[in-house]
């Protein structure tokens, strides 16, 4: 796969989240409790949508930098803002079509600045520092959940969409997976990485519907986003190899501040969908 079709998947990928956390928003709107917020039929065809994206952004880790990816899928909130505005009749101010633009083209940055990836090689230590904390996510997500805090919960599923993120990024498979799927599951199943995938995506799902359920959907995406983007991308620099190309450094690190300055603009209240508008 080349680096352009990777920028494909990943575009693809925020197009779905975005979508997807419009349906979802109004699904939460009318149903009460979480695990009802879960089963209506609109917050389960965000769920789809919220599948396809992310096996998008699982192709897209195979090539390009989790930084990049990540802030690419935080572009999902723009997204979310325009759908809103149609479909939730959500206001859209002047800021919010600016915030669109700087997100656009720090995304367009963040592509020219990414440099040569390779697969990440981990000690067993290193691929247990990433899949231990999984559960402390889950810990810290169970409190945020019992507090009734939708911000909390938004970190908290941030992080654990960042830490499946990192483990996608991280884990190994054989050459062309799905061309030898048997062998692909095989290593999968025995690699705790997939495993720690697994649940640090379903802790996100379910904290993502808490947080939906008590908190407008502008500001609880953006914090989700901002914790997703933050954490893995410095991670990924850190532990996995991903680098920036020389003398790109500078443009990357405003990129990146910009994306999370403009998640910052378009979660203030006013872009968020009023209730009861349907």
């Amino acid at each position: 796969m080349t680096a352009a079709v990777a920028v494909g998947f990943a575009v693809a990928g925020a197009m779905g989240y975005g979508f997807a956390s419009v349906l979802q928003a109004s699904a939460a709107e009318r149903a009460r409790g979480t695990l009802r917020t879960v089963g209506d039929p609109r917050y389960l065809a965000g769920l789809v949508l919220d599948l396809l994206a992310w096996l998008a952004s699982l192709a897209a880790l195979r090539v390009l930098p989790v930084y990049q990816v990540q802030a690419t899928l935080a572009g999902s909130l723009a997204v979310t803002v325009l759908a809103a505005r149609v479909l939730l009749a959500a206001r859209l101010r002047r800021s919010d079509l600016v915030a669109v633009a700087v997100t656009v083209a720090a995304l367009a940055m963040l592509a020219a600045s990414a440099g040569p990836q390779h697969p990440a090689q981990l000690s067993g230590a290193a691929r247990l520092g990433l899949a231990a904390p999984a559960v402390l996510v889950g810990l810290a997500g169970w409190g945020a959940a019992r507090a009734r805090a939708s911000g909390a919960a938004a970190v908290t599923a941030g992080l654990a969409f960042g830490g499946a993120a990192l483990c996608a990024r991280a884990v190994t498979l054989p050459d062309a997976p799905l061309r030898h799927l048997p062998a692909t599951l095989a290593a999968a199943a025995g690699n705790p990485l997939a495993w720690a995938l697994l649940a640090y995506g379903g802790a996100g799902v379910l904290l993502y519907a808490h947080a939906l359920e008590h908190g407008a959907v502008g500001p609880v995406t953006a914090l989700l986003w901002i914790a997703e983007l933050t954490a893995p991308s410095i991670v990924g620099i850190a532990l996995l190899g991903d680098t920036v190309r020389p003398g790109w450094t500078p443009a990357a690190s405003t990129a990146l501040l910009a994306s999370i300055a403009a998640a910052v603009i378009l979660a203030r209240p006013a872009a968020a969908p009023r209730p009861g508008d349907a």
